[in-house]
C-alpha cells in the first residue's frame, strides 16, 4: 500500500500529476487545492497517498495536507460517495472550509460544488458532522480563521519542500499581503511569489 510519494513532476494536469520517484512513473489524482500549491514540470514535491484498490485498478490519490487526506477518506467512507465525488468535493471548495460547511450543516454551500446533489449534501452532513476531527474544527464565519489557514500554508509548504522557519517567513508575508480574509489558494500563490524573491 502506498502511502507518500517524493518525487519530480513529470507532468501536471488539474486533476492528476505523474511523479518520477527513483525512475518510476507514479500517476496520482489530486484535487485542486493540492493542484495549485504544486511545483512546475521538472519541481520536486511530496505527497501523502490513498492508495484505493478495486477488482479493476489500483488509483493513487495525493494531497498536499493531512486535512485533505483525512477528510477524502472520511467523504469515501459514505455509502454511495466514491473516490471521484470525494476528490470533486475536495476540488470545488477549501478543506477548511468544508469543514466548516458541515459542522454548520450549510447544504447550499455543499449542494453548490460541481456534481454534489442535494441528497448527498445530506449525506456528508448527517454521516460527518460529529465525526470531524476536533483537531480541524474551524472557526465561525466572520471569527478570525488565520491559525488555521497559516497552518494549512505551512504544512503545504513543507510538503514542496521548503524548511520550516523559511515557509514560516513567507507564510506570515503571504497573510500580511494578501490579508485575513483571503482564501488558502490566493495566499499560497503570495506565500510562493516571497519564496521566489
Amino acid at each position: 500500500m502506498i502511502a507518500h510519494l517524493r518525487g519530480t513532476i513529470l507532468e501536471k494536469h488539474p486533476n492528476r500529476v505523474v511523479l518520477d520517484v527513483g525512475g518510476v512513473g507514479y500517476d496520482v489524482a489530486v484535487p485542486l487545492s493540492t493542484f495549485y500549491g504544486l511545483a512546475d514540470v521538472g519541481g520536486t514535491v511530496a505527497l501523502r497517498v490513498h492508495t484505493h484498490v478495486r477488482e479493476d485498478a489500483i488509483s493513487l490519490f495525493g494531497f498536499a495536507t493531512v486535512l485533505e487526506l483525512d477528510l477524502f477518506l472520511r467523504l469515501i467512507g459514505i455509502s454511495g460517495i466514491g473516490p471521484k465525488v470525494g476528490l470533486a468535493v475536495l476540488s470545488g471548495i477549501e478543506p477548511a472550509e468544508l469543514v466548516s460547511a458541515i459542522e454548520r450543516g450549510d447544504l447550499a454551500r455543499l449542494t453548490a460544488i460541481p456534481g454534489v446533489g442535494k441528497k448527498t449534501s445530506e449525506r456528508i452532513v448527517l454521516e460527518l458532522k460529529d465525526r470531524l476531527p476536533r483537531t480541524h474544527a474551524v472557526p465561525a464565519p466572520g471569527a478570525d480563521r488565520a491559525p488555521v489557514l497559516r497552518d494549512d500554508l505551512l504544512s503545504a509548504l513543507m510538503n514542496l519542500g521548503y524548511h520550516r522557519p523559511l515557509a514560516e517567513k513567507a507564510v506570515d508575508a503571504a497573510l500580511n499581503a494578501a490579508g485575513r480574509d483571503a482564501g488558502f489558494e490566493r495566499t499560497l500563490k503570495q506565500a510562493l511569489r516571497e519564496l521566489a524573491k
